[in-house]
């Protein structure tokens, strides 16, 4: 039995100390390089995030750098500049301030600047409260920044104007209630400025209209609501915006609307949004066909129109977080006709349209429709040609379940590290970064060539390493639990201990649950369509290759991590598995986490989920032997 004082070393080295300890260093979520005048000086300008485990939020905070050549051995002067500013107050006020004009629904209030808040130079975006702030972008000459941020009081929209004076526009979008939520993150989101620096360009969610008052029915000579046109397009209860004052009819507020799937559950339809700074206007565009959903957007070299990302959500939307074989193409729309002409090819999958600097050529990455769901990708270049009198754009091609660990960081794994684990990360056939023929290879194979390699793998280690062979977990998310599951049915006393995050266990079980039905066919070999019905034989050959079918091989204690709003792998897929081992009397554990969706993300629910894995890990496998600390292994 342990001593007070070993106790008290074990805690101060245990899971939650050193992932405490490691999750203190910064991450860069965003980063702009800038030539100063004269070519000899770039300006280095970047995003950095980090979790505060005290108040469970995400610190983020700019820095600056300036980098400069020099004739010494490094060639490189780096420092940071003045303009940087690393905010640690996550909770301001974040009300309006002296200088700045703000728009409230319509009225336009001015303020003489006092100099409060001035800036010796540079955009003064960095005096936002990092915590409220939700997207941010330079001007095109760098001396402007657009932020938009949220009131914590209110709960508002804000969108905000700085310069080197200060915020010069403060507009309250939620007041204005032209249209829904703006869209921070994902793959619709954007806020992009024009050429003349004097509109900004952003999407948002439609606006809906609100929901009726219930109707009391169960009181005589309560009136019925009229009949309306079943065919008449209803809208989702419950929201505010543009259309605010319009009414959901009764009986109809609880039609079924849809969404883009797991991490994007409140994005059905995004339009496009202009905020015309000397106008002082907000508008949302009009001339994007129904059948398409845009995001992505920029202005067109001239600033006459706009360059977007259309998805197609016809016949029905599947899962669109980090699935980049979604049907889709580069658009232009006219901001004068309304006329709205499709760039690229026809059936393709495309994203990340980017301007050459001379404003001539549109890039933009393109892929197939189907298939894998992150696969290789072209680079393609287009020529624009724009004639702003006939408002037409001619483009002429010149041509150019699935992920991967890659060379990050990783607090989690470090921390792993540091608690005396030797950590194998396996990029399996089918992961990112080997070539399309990688990829392709895992199709028809999912349930074998996967769980080979990863085999193959930790034979190799155990090979060349000095490890035990008896003292191995697993610690596994997604298609990676998938995989882990079935290590563990296959060689139940290999495998001590095995902790998994959102696990795919019964696959048939899946094609009426999962934002990415197709991928349950693909994934086999099957085609898929959208009108797709399984038979009897695919249904059975999906059962086969479950690691559910082979649960009652399992003898290892396993953990289970679960969000109960995971939109790709049901949360019940666990609760099967749980049931299943329990019931046979495995050591099984379920984590049930109620704001979760399928990446478990978030700084308190991360940090619970770590320190729960780690925790099952050092309970199945026994303490790791630290020299001089007195642990010792069992």
């Amino acid at each position: 039995m342990a001593t007070g004082s070993e106790k008290g070393v074990q805690a101060a080295h245990g899971p939650a100390a050193c992932y405490r300890e490691l999750s203190r260093f910064p991450a860069v979520t965003r980063a702009a390089l800038r030539a100063a005048a004269g070519g000899q000086t770039f300006l280095l300008y970047t995003e950095c995030s980090r979790p505060d485990l005290t108040r469970w939020r995400l610190l983020r905070f700019d820095r600056h750098y300036s980098l400069r050549r020099t004739a010494s051995r490094e060639g490189l002067a780096v420092s940071r500049t003045a303009l940087s500013a690393e905010i640690h107050d996550q909770y301001g006020t974040g009300g309006l301030r002296d200088g700045t004009l703000c728009l409230w629904h319509g009225r336009c209030l001015r303020r003489a600047h006092s100099g409060a808040g001035a800036h010796s130079a540079g955009p003064a975006a960095a005096a936002v409260p990092p915590a409220l702030r939700l997207l941010s972008q330079d001007s095109p000459t760098g001396q402007r920044r657009a932020v938009l941020k949220r009131c914590p009081r209110q709960g508002h929209e804000l969108l905000e104007v700085w310069d080197s004076g200060g915020c010069s526009h403060s507009v309250d979008l939620t007041a204005l209630g032209k249209h829904g939520d703006v869209y921070t993150e994902g793959p619709f989101a954007c806020l992009a400025w024009s050429h003349s620096e004097t509109r900004l360009l952003y999407v948002a969610e439609k606006s809906r209209p609100k929901r009726e008052p219930p109707c009391p029915w169960d009181v005589p000579g309560a009136a019925w609501p009229a009949a309306e046109d079943e065919d008449e397009e209803t809208s989702m209860p419950g929201a505010t915006g543009h259309g605010a004052d319009q009414i959901v009819p009764q009986g109809k507020q609880f039609v079924y609307h849809e969404d883009w799937g797991e991490a994007l559950s409140t994005r059905s339809e995004p339009v496009l949004c202009v905020l015309d700074l000397e106008g002082l206007s907000l508008s949302v565009l009009e001339g994007v066909p129904e059948h398409l959903s845009p995001g992505q957007a920029l202005w067109s070299p001239d600033d006459h129109g706009v360059v977007f990302v259309g998805w197609w959500n016809t016949p029905f939307r599947l899962g669109l977080n980090a699935c980049s074989n979604r049907r889709s193409g580069i658009f232009h729309l006219d901001l004068a006709s309304g006329c709205c002409e499709l760039l690229s090819a026809e059936n393709a999958s495309v994203c990340s349209p980017r301007l050459s600097p001379d404003g001539q050529r549109l890039l933009y990455l393109e892929g197939v429709v189907g298939g894998p769901h992150r696969q290789c990708l072209r680079l393609l270049m287009d020529l624009l040609l724009v004639d702003t009198e006939a408002s037409t754009v001619t483009n002429l091609t010149a041509g150019g379940p699935h992920a991967v660990f890659d060379a990050r960081w990783r607090p989690s794994m470090a921390a792993l590290c540091q608690l005396g684990f030797a950590v194998l990360l396996v990029n399996y056939r089918g992961s990112l970064g080997f070539g399309q023929a990688s990829i392709s290879s895992l199709l028809s194979r999912v349930g074998e060539e996967d769980v080979a390699d990863t085999q193959l793998a930790v034979e190799q280690a155990l090979h060349r390493e000095p490890l035990d062979p008896h003292r191995l977990g697993l610690l596994a998310g997604s298609h990676g639990a998938f995989i882990a599951l079935h290590l563990i049915t296959r060689e139940p006393e290999r495998y001590r201990a095995c902790a998994l995050r959102s696990p795919v266990s019964n696959l048939p079980a899946l094609l009426g649950t999962s934002d990415i039905p197709d991928w349950r066919y693909t994934s086999l070999g099957l085609p898929y369509s959208f009108e797709r019905v399984p038979c009897a034989e695919e249904v059975a050959t999906m059962l086969l290759r479950s690691p559910i079918s082979q649960a009652a091989q399992v003898q290892t204690p396993v953990l289970l991590c679960v969000g109960a709003r995971d939109r790709r792998v049901s949360p019940t897929q666990a609760l099967e598995l749980y049931r299943v081992l329990r019931a046979r009397g495995v050591p099984a554990r379920l984590l049930w986490y109620p704001e979760g969706g399928h990446a478990l993300a978030g700084v308190e629910t991360e940090a619970s989920v770590f320190k729960n894995c780690a925790h099952w890990l050092l309970q199945h496998l026994g303490q790791p032997r630290r020299e001089g600390t007195g642990w010792q292994s069992p």
